[in-house]
């Protein structure tokens, strides 16, 4: 009797890791999106958005070329398998259109976690989609994973992304490490709230 209770206590609560470990992997929704991970499903909508000129501001763009985007898009699905968290496809509820992507980015050789975003097709500029989705993001993985501080890894050129990291509550931090020598580092914290 103690140790079919042991054993079932013992699996019970590898449902219980399990369950916590994917948890992240669920959609979730704002008002206006739903966020799911970024998935095999998402490249085409992906490629076209990682090879058009907005694309640069990614590490992308007409220059790098098909095969580049490729490898952005697939290194945004591994990180879902390596880390079980990672970054959400933006489907517009109303149109149930793939209007952008944003989350938790956080490469082996990278200082820290980054809040990243993007916004794949230019009729969903300018809405405010990316802000919703930073925030409810921002909420759910401070709160659940603890951490103290998330950052955006942003271009000093993007006036875009850093508008919407400062509206979220970001502050330009000079002493971050940063991934590469051109980026500027915002680091978003825990007890500060974003504006709507």
């Amino acid at each position: 009797m103690t140790q079919v209770f042991f054993e079932s206590l013992a699996q019970t609560a590898a449902l219980v890791r399990e369950r916590e470990r994917t948890k992240y992997a669920e959609p979730f929704e704002t008002e206006r999106l739903l966020l799911r991970p970024f998935a095999a499903g998402d490249l085409e909508e992906a490629m076209a958005f990682y090879v058009s000129d907005r694309g640069r501001w990614h590490g992308a763009g007409p220059s790098e070329g098909a095969g580049r985007a490729w490898r952005i898009a697939a290194t945004l699905l591994g990180h879902w398998q390596i880390h079980n968290y990672g970054t959400y496809t933006l489907v517009e509820k109303a149109t149930r259109t793939c209007i952008g992507a944003v989350g938790i980015f956080h490469p082996e050789d990278w200082p820290e976690p980054e809040l990243g975003w993007s916004i794949w097709t230019e009729p969903a500029e300018g809405r405010g989609f990316a802000h919703e989705a930073a925030q409810a993001v921002l909420q759910r993985y401070l709160r659940d994973f603890n951490w103290p501080t998330l950052v955006s890894y942003i271009d000093p050129e993007n006036a875009r992304s850093i508008a919407l990291a400062l509206r979220l509550g970001a502050e330009f931090d000079t002493h971050a490490d940063r991934p590469n020598a051109t980026c500027h580092v915002y680091r978003h914290k825990l007890n500060v709230r974003a504006t709507s």
